[in-house]
C-alpha cells in the first residue's frame, strides 16, 4: 500500500505542475495507452481503417509505458483518455472524490502470455513450482493475475515459487533476456516475436487461466465526459466497429490493418498474436463493463494485498456512453 500511496502522490504532483495543457481542439483526442499492444488490436485498426476519421476525430497517440504514467496523463490534461486497467482507477478513488470514470471496457482477460527459456510443450500450471516469474510491477494487473490464477491451482507466492516484482513495465523483456528468472509474462507481439528469435517459448496464456476480468478500459475525467461527451461517444464508436473488423474480416485484411501499426513485426507474427488473442476471447464485445467482473477484478486486487475493502462501482464506472454506443452497433 506504500507503493500505491506513493504513486498517488506522484499522480496528482504531476497534475498540478501540468494545470493549462488542455485541449483546445475539438475534433483531436489525445489518447495514451499503457501499452503498445496487439492486445489493442481494435483500437490501432479504428486508427488505420479510418473509423475515427469517419467519425470527425483525429488520435493522437502515445505510449505511458505503464498505468501509473496513464493516469498522471489524464489527470494532468496532457491526454484527453487513457487506456490502462481500471485498478488505476480504484486506486485513485481511493484517495478522494474527483476520481477519472471507466467509460468503455475493452478487453475481457489478462493478455500477457507466459514464456519460458526452455520449451515446454506439455507445461502444466505446477511447473512453476520452485521458479522465479518476472510479472511487472506490484499493483499492476499482470502480476497480480498471475498471483491469483497461481493461488487457485494451489500455489503460493513466496512459498512456492518467487514471483519478481522488481522491475517496471517497459524494462521486464530486457531483465528477463539478461537471464534474470526462470519465465516472463509478455504481451503480443513481442512473446510471439521473442519466440521467433529463438530466446524463449510460449508456454500458457495468463488470461486463460485467469479467467474474465475487466482487464483494459478508456479512462477520462468527468469534465472531459461531460463537456465532450460527443466526442468520447464517437470514440467509442470508432473502436468498436474496429472490433467488428476484426470479427468479421479475413485474416489477411485484419493483417493488413494492423501493419502500420506493428511495422516492425512480420505478418506470421501478427497472425499468431491475434489467433493467440482470439482464442482466450481477449476482446470484449461490448464497451459496456460488467459490475460483476468489476467485483472480480477487486477481488484479485484485495488478494494481492493492494485494497482494503471495495470501491462502489459507480465511483469508478460511467456507462453512459458506452450503453449508447452498443444500442446503435448493436453490440
Amino acid at each position: 500500500m506504500k507503493k500505491i500511496a506513493l504513486f498517488l502522490v506522484m499522480i496528482f504532483t504531476s497534475a498540478i505542475c501540468f494545470v493549462g495543457c488542455g485541449n483546445t481542439n475539438d475534433n483531436k483526442i489525445r489518447l495514451n495507452e499503457v501499452t503498445h499492444s496487439i492486445f489493442y488490436a481494435p483500437l490501432y485498426i479504428a486508427i488505420n481503417e479510418g473509423f475515427f476519421k469517419d467519425e470527425g476525430l483525429e488520435i493522437e497517440l502515445t505510449n505511458g509505458n505503464g498505468s501509473d504514467s496513464v493516469m498522471t496523463a489524464v489527470l494532468s490534461g496532457h491526454a484527453d483518455i487513457g487506456l490502462a486497467g481500471p485498478e488505476t482507477a480504484i486506486y485513485t478513488a481511493r484517495q478522494g472524490d474527483n476520481t477519472p470514470k471507466v467509460f468503455g471496457q475493452l478487453t475481457n482477460c489478462d493478455g500477457s502470455f507466459l514464456v519460458s527459456r526452455v520449451d515446454e510443450p506439455n507445461f502444466e500450471i505446477t511447473d512453476l513450482e520452485g521458479k522465479e516469474v518476472l510479472a511487472g510491477r506490484q499493483g499492476g494487473m499482470p502480476a497480480m493475475t498471475l498471483q491469483y490464477a497461481l493461488h487457485l491451482a494451489g500455489l503460493e507466492a513466496g512459498v512456492d515459487y518467487t514471483l519478481n516484482l522488481e522491475y517496471s513495465f517497459g524494462m521486464m523483456v530486457g531483465a528477463f533476456e539478461s537471464n534474470q528468472g526462470d519465465y516472463c509474462t509478455i504481451f503480443e507481439p513481442t512473446a510471439s516475436d521473442y519466440e521467433a528469435a529463438g530466446k524463449g517459448y510460449i508456454v500458457a496464456s495468463i488470461g486463460e487461466l485467469g479467467g474474465n476480468v475487466p482487464y483494459t478500459g478508456f479512462i477520462a475525467t468527468q469534465d472531459f465526459l461531460t463537456k465532450k461527451s460527443e466526442q468520447a461517444e464517437k470514440f467509442l464508436k470508432a473502436v468498436f466497429k474496429g472490433y467488428q473488423f476484426l470479427e468479421t474480416e479475413s485474416m489477411d485484411n485484419i493483417i493488413d490493418a494492423l501493419l502500420p501499426s506493428f511495422p516492425d513485426s512480420s505478418r506470421d507474427s501478427i497472425q499468431r498474436s491475434v489467433e493467440s488473442y482470439k482464442a482466450i476471447n481477449a476482446w470484449s464485445s461490448s464497451p459496456v463493463l460488467n459490475e460483476n467482473d468489476y467485483n472480480h477484478l477487486q477481488e484479485i486486487i484485495r488478494f494481492a494485498g493492494e485494497l482494503e475493502g471495495s470501491v462502489d462501482f459507480s465511483k469508478v464506472v460511467d456507462n453512459s456512453i458506452a450503453q449508447k454506443v452498443a444500442n446503435e452497433l448493436k453490440l
